[in-house]
């Protein structure tokens, strides 16, 4: 019934539609234009609206800057961090101005070329020269562009392994992540899916009981970063693809199962010093400003007040990998040598777990 009353309204309101057209017709008076050859005046108001609407995206894009600025590009808080960002504004400055300076004469033509009866079209079967600079600057341009952020890229993906540089892994599943340092002797175990089910489950990571080199490694659920050392990051999944994700760092790496990616930087800013950093204390504090007011309604309502928000850096998932996607997340503590090591000595092993 609910259908047929639907069905019954928009037929009737496409009828009243129609008619009120057909009124507008009639009611037209007997002087009115209604040809589709545009006139001069057409064309001098349509060329006057293309001036209105290049100030208005040119004022749009100003006011974006201004407004979200703060909010496309945090500090990076990695060393390659600098060279990926210098990547990113060479690039957002030759758009820019390309783009401002095609508009620009877009638009310009289109009003100093609008059309009138007194003035005759002038036609010219080709130019070389202009043929030359619209396939010449973009190439260069382009070219400019490419080898940069190859060069670039490069520099970021190569990864040179050290004595210096930690090695971590970091093993992915729906929905949460786990991390696994090696011990002691410096190297990581073997580890396979097929071994999570032993030692009644405590097998977190599927670590090889066989191989010696397992029995030191630390598996943990929160990732501890010391400041100023190369990390290593070596990536698998249990389940599905999913993608480690660390924008404050600056990196991205896909975890595929049945195989082992690589990712490697090097945090230069700690957590409580990126806490100081005014445009994060000012993010805070907009965020709590929200808390507090969503809070008064939980309250009212019975339920219990949000906890105030604090800062971390946060390893996510940016692959859809399930119904839990959106809550697959790791906190990273990036701190000084001397906290990392008091904490990572504080930890299990795995040979202390499996006992």
């Amino acid at each position: 019934m609910t259908i047929l009353l639907v069905l019954t309204s928009l037929i009737l309101i496409s009828i009243a539609v129609w008619q009120l057209t057909k009124i507008l017709e009639l009611s037209k008076p007997a002087d009115y234009d209604d040809s589709e050859i545009a006139s001069d005046k057409d064309n001098d108001m349509e060329g006057k609206l293309m001036f209105l609407f290049l100030i208005f995206i040119y004022a749009l894009t100003i006011f974006s800057f201004y407004q979200w600025g703060d909010v496309m590009l945090p500090e990076s808080a990695s060393v390659h961090g600098e060279n990926y960002d210098n990547l990113l504004w060479f690039s957002f400055a030759v758009i820019f101005f390309v783009q401002t300076i095609t508009q620009a004469l877009l638009h310009y033509f289109a009003f100093k070329y609008r059309g009138n009866k007194k003035r005759k079209a002038l036609f010219f079967a080709d130019s070389t020269f202009l043929e030359g600079v619209w396939t010449i600057i973009p190439t260069i341009a382009l070219a400019g562009l490419i080898l940069y952020g190859l060069f670039t890229w490069v520099d970021i993906m190569t990864i040179e392994e050290n004595d210096d540089a930690l090695v971590v892994e970091l093993y992915a599943q729906q929905f949460n992540w786990k991390a696994r340092y090696s011990g002691d002797d410096g190297v990581l175990g073997d580890a396979n899916v097929r071994f999570l089910e032993d030692f009644e489950g405590k097998n977190l990571v599927g670590i090889d009981a066989t191989d010696p080199n397992g029995f030191d490694d630390i598996v943990v659920q929160e990732l501890h970063l010391p400041v100023g050392r190369e990390i290593i990051f070596k990536m698998r999944s249990q389940d599905v693809l999913h993608s480690a994700y660390m924008p404050f760092f600056r990196a991205q790496m896909n975890c595929v199962p049945g195989m082992i990616t690589e990712f490697a930087f090097t945090p230069n800013i700690t957590t409580e010093e990126m806490r100081q950093d005014p445009d994060i204390v000012s993010k805070v504090k907009k965020i709590n400003k929200i808390r507090v007011k969503k809070s008064k309604e939980l309250v009212a309502s019975g339920d219990v007040a949000l906890d105030p928000y604090e800062f971390d850096f946060l390893l996510l998932c940016n692959k859809i990998c399930g119904a839990s996607h959106y809550n697959m997340q790791m906190k990273i503590i990036v701190e000084s040598p001397e906290d990392y090591k008091k904490w990572i000595s504080d930890q299990q092993t795995f040979a202390e777990v499996i006992q």
